[in-house]
C-alpha cells in the first residue's frame, strides 16, 4: 500500500512557525503573508487529524503533537540537506555569511573589501537578517549572531562581547547643555529607543530613577536610532561595536564616560563539523584580525543549552 504523503508545500511553513512560535515571523523568514502561512498550518493538520498549534489570539504555541511532528521533519529535512550536499555540485570557494543588519552596515561592509582583497578567490554572499538561520534549510555557511548563546546543535565561537553608552550629533549635544546623565529626563530630550535595549540598566548604573520616563520612537534595529542620532533628531544608547567609526569621523559624540556593560554577546555560529572548512575559518580568522587586540575575544567554541 502506498503511503500518504503529507501535502509538502506545508512542510517548510510549519517548520520555521514551529521553530520561531510565530506565524508572522514565519512569514517574515519565508517571504510569504501571514494567511499563506495559517493555511499551510492548518492543511497540515486536517491531513494529519490533529492540532499541532494551540490558538491564543495572535500567540501561537505547539501542542504536544506538534513538538513531536516539529522535532522529527527538523531532523528529516537535515537529512535530505546532507544527502543534497552529498550530490551537489558546490562553488567550493563560495562563502554564505548570515548576519545582522547593524553589524553588516556598520562594522562588515566598511571592512569586507580587505578581506576579498587577502582572499581573492572567496565569493563572499552576505545575507543581512535578523532572522535566526536555520542550517538545514538556508544555503548559510557561517552566521553572526548577537545573543546570549550559545545555540544547540551548533558549533558556536564567541568572539566580541561589548557595552552600550549615549551618544548624539555633537550639534544636538552643544545645544542641549547635557551636564549630568539625569539631564536626559528633560522633557525637551528625545531618547531612541530599541526592541531590546539597555537604558535601564544604564540610568541604574548612573544613579537616575527611571521608570521609562522617556519619549521618543521605537526602532527594530539600531541601525536606525544611530541614524536617527547622527541627523540631530535625538539620543540613541550605541553599542561600542558599530559606533567606533561614527564617533572617529565626529558624526556622533560619546555624551558621557559611564557604559554597561552588554548580556548579549557576538558569536560565530554554524553547523557542527564545518567550523574548520578553509573558507569558514579563513572568514573567523580574519574578522578576529580586524577587531584586533584591544577588544576582549574569548575565542572559545562553546554549545549550550538556551536556544536563540
Amino acid at each position: 500500500m502506498a503511503r500518504r504523503y503529507p501535502p509538502f508545500a506545508a512542510l517548510r511553513p510549519f517548520e520555521a512557525a514551529a521553530r520561531l512560535e510565530s506565524f508572522t515571523r514565519a512569514a517574515d523568514e519565508l517571504h510569504l503573508t501571514h494567511g499563506a502561512v495559517s493555511h499551510q498550518v492548518r492543511a497540515l493538520e486536517e491531513h494529519l487529524g490533529t492540532p499541532l498549534f494551540a490558538r491564543h489570539g495572535k500567540r501561537v504555541t505547539l501542542t504536544a503533537a506538534g513538538r513531536t511532528f516539529a522535532g522529527r521533519l527538523r531532523a528529516s529535512l537535515e537529512e535530505i540537506a546532507r544527502a543534497a550536499d552529498a550530490v551537489r555540485t558546490r562553488n567550493v570557494n563560495r562563502l554564505s555569511v548570515s548576519v545582522l543588519p547593524s553589524f553588516a552596515s556598520r562594522w562588515l561592509m566598511p571592512r569586507l573589501i580587505r578581506f576579498m582583497e587577502k582572499h581573492p578567490n572567496v565569493e563572499v554572499n552576505v545575507n543581512a537578517s535578523t532572522n535566526l538561520v536555520n542550517f538545514a534549510a538556508d544555503d548559510v555557511d557561517l552566521a553572526i549572531r548577537f545573543g546570549k548563546g550559545p545555540w544547540p546543535e551548533c558549533f558556536c565561537e564567541r568572539f566580541l562581547d561589548d557595552e552600550y553608552f549615549p551618544v548624539a550629533s555633537a550639534k544636538l549635544a552643544s545645544r542641549l547643555k547635557l551636564k549630568a546623565p539625569a539631564d536626559l529626563l528633560k522633557p525637551e530630550v528625545r531618547i531612541m529607543r530599541e526592541d531590546r535595549d539597555y537604558w535601564c540598566e544604564w540610568f541604574a548604573a548612573a544613579g537616575v530613577a527611571f521608570e521609562n520616563r522617556v519619549r521618543g520612537p521605537l526602532f527594530n534595529d539600531s541601525t536606525y536610532s544611530l541614524q536617527a542620532a547622527a541627523r540631530g533628531e535625538g539620543i540613541a544608547l550605541a553599542r561600542r561595536s558599530i559606533v567606533m567609526e561614527d564617533l572617529q569621523r565626529g558624526e556622533l559624540t560619546r555624551l558621557f564616560a559611564l557604559s554597561v556593560p552588554s548580556l548579549e554577546r557576538y558569536w560565530f555560529v554554524c553547523p557542527r563539523g564545518s567550523e574548520d572548512a578553509p573558507n569558514v575559518k579563513a572568514f573567523r580568522d580574519w574578522v578576529k584580525e580586524e577587531l584586533g587586540s584591544g577588544h576582549e575575544l574569548s575565542g572559545k567554541a562553546e554549545r549550550g543549552k538556551n536556544g536563540g
